[in-house]
């Protein structure tokens, strides 16, 4: 709607049960209701109660707003008053943080950190700190201190002016401290809010590393899944629905190992009473004693499969015939049960006729690669071994294919490239749930790429590195901020069906004016585009109102 500049000062009254009369002071205009026929007044800013507040200082205040906007014909039964125009004095992208500020509170966060708070005695105010930080790794990633500037000079967050960073650090060690309260408060409310599927949980782990050269207790070095193996890290877990929303987070010290977290995993989300759930892990969680954990107190699990491992069984379910059968998203499934009685396991091997062909390709010019370069080494018989030579046989991709003959010399390992082929675009999925079937194994593990996708997010988007921090405690909460504010994003992307990159540009586009002069000072917002208001209205927020502060001097 269209906001002109007939607006006037008006004064409604109302009844109290005890017969006295309170009147109250608003700023309004006037527009055309095409549906009504006539015009009708929309109130565009509640100033308050009229026994306190200036009523002469607010209409020279109301006409400086007319006269900064231009000529205006005034309203009916108000007078016209001396005022001296506003003056544009600033603005700051505005949209963003107040999509994301309601969005907070309508998940109930905000009502969980001051829940939690009322037994704590804080002189600053820790929920709207905690917010600020979390906006900001959302709309414009930076160090804590960098948040103090941002929230001083380029944002304008409702109720914090201003911030010190080290009431900053105070409020994160206030949230680790309340760290699964928040999760678990913030998971179910959203799960409640948008009647979220958990039936099926998703989990996997990253790292990430620091740009630090010795080790510590917390931050070592071990499996990068960032390919530093040569500095520090932390290890990461998060567990998401089949819709990626984030469920919890965990983080550990950085030399550990995959398998080694399942039954801490396990223990925590067994805690929040989820109900049936069916764990989906990767191959690097697949041990017998971590599947045994996963079906601990009636739980299940799908769960990747090594086939190159060599296990017996593995090795039998993949050399089992029989035909495929076509599901949707490109994959053809086959069940295989491997054992009887206890021993008994159920596999699903899927193929991707897609995948096969790039699996292919991707082999044959790895191979190709591999000839020129033997035929490069020349006649290797008795000779000792190069550094050339070495690095063929140790190499990750080449050396699955090269066999060394008794004489020194290299060929290419024919059973093993036929052996390989066999594999092109298939994987193998193990479960222990009966009841699914073959396709929703194969979909519900394919889904796994919700979690990658989940970490791609922290480490871009929201810009999880580098990590500024040199504490555990500090670690562990920035990283605590990270996930909240990937569950703002993902119950946004959700609703709206719009990429957070591009709900964040469209919405940043969204101003706070600020307009001052000598009767007080004036915060207006740009008009807000269709494509906002679809943003707003997909979440069930309420849109920017014209005016979000009116002060008179």
């Amino acid at each position: 709607m269209h906001y002109n500049i007939d607006m006037y000062i008006r004064t409604i009254s109302r009844k109290n049960k005890d017969g006295s009369k309170v009147s109250y002071i608003q700023l309004a205009h006037n527009f055309w209701d095409k549906e009504a026929g006539h015009p009708k007044a929309k109130v565009l800013y509640n100033f308050g109660r009229e026994d306190s507040l200036d009523r002469d200082g607010l209409k020279r205040l109301a006409q400086s707003i007319r006269r900064y906007l231009g000529p205006g014909d005034g309203a009916p039964g108000e007078e016209a008053v001396h005022a001296e125009p506003l003056r544009f004095i600033s603005s700051r992208p505005f949209g963003g943080v107040d999509f994301l500020d309601k969005l907070w509170n309508r998940l109930g966060i905000a009502g969980c950190i001051r829940k939690l708070l009322k037994t704590r005695n804080y002189s600053m105010p820790v929920e709207r700190a905690i917010f600020a930080m979390v906006a900001n790794r959302a709309l414009a990633p930076s160090s804590k201190l960098g948040v103090e500037q941002w929230v001083d000079q380029d944002v304008y967050i409702e109720g914090l002016a201003e911030i010190e960073v080290q009431n900053l650090y105070r409020a994160m060690d206030f949230l680790l401290t309340a760290d699964t309260d928040i999760q678990h408060d913030a998971f179910f409310s959203v799960a409640d809010l948008f009647n979220l599927e958990v039936d099926l949980l998703y989990f996997d782990t990253t790292s990430t590393c620091f740009e630090i050269e010795e080790e510590d207790d917390f931050r070592k070095k071990g499996l990068s899944k960032d390919h530093r193996p040569d500095l520090p890290q932390a290890v990461i877990g998060l567990a998401v629905t089949r819709d990626g929303i984030p469920v919890r987070c965990w983080v550990w010290p950085g030399n550990t190992a995959d398998m080694s977290v399942v039954e801490e995993v396990k223990k925590d989300l067994v805690g929040w009473k989820l109900g049936r759930v069916i764990s989906v892990v990767d191959r690097g969680f697949v041990s017998e004693e971590n599947l045994k954990t996963l079906q601990k107190t009636g739980g299940h699990y799908i769960a990747g499969e090594k086939m190159r491992s060599g296990k017996a069984d593995t090795i039998k379910a993949l050399s089992v015939k029989g035909r495929y059968h076509v599901v949707k998203d490109n994959l053809e499934v086959k069940e295989i049960v491997v054992g009887d009685g206890e021993g008994r396991k159920r596999y699903i091997l899927v193929r991707n006729p897609q995948q096969a062909v790039r699996d292919r390709e991707k082999r044959e010019a790895t191979i190709q690669k591999l000839q020129e370069d033997l035929a490069k080494l020349g006649d290797l018989k008795g000779k000792a071994h190069t550094k050339n030579v070495c690095h063929l046989v140790s190499h990750p991709s080449y050396g699955r294919y090269l066999k060394t003959l008794s004489d020194g010399s290299l060929r290419l390992d024919q059973a093993k490239i036929k052996a390989e082929a066999k594999l092109d675009g298939k994987y193998l999925i193990r479960t222990s749930d009966d009841t699914l079937s073959p396709e929703d194994i194969a979909l519900g593990y394919k889904q796994l790429l919700e979690v990658e996708a989940a970490f791609r997010t922290i480490k871009s988007t929201l810009e999880l590195r580098p990590v500024y921090h040199r504490l555990e405690e500090r670690i562990r909460a920035h990283i605590l901020l990270c996930w909240l504010a990937l569950l703002l994003i993902r119950v946004a992307e959700r609703e709206t069906g719009e990429t957070w990159l591009k709900m964040r540009h469209e919405l940043q586009k969204l101003h706070l004016g600020e307009f001052k002069g000598k009767h007080g000072q004036v915060l207006q917002t740009t008009e807000i585009t269709n494509e906002q208001k679809s943003y707003f209205s997909a979440l069930k927020l309420e849109q920017p109102p014209r005016f979000i502060a009116i002060k008179t001097q």
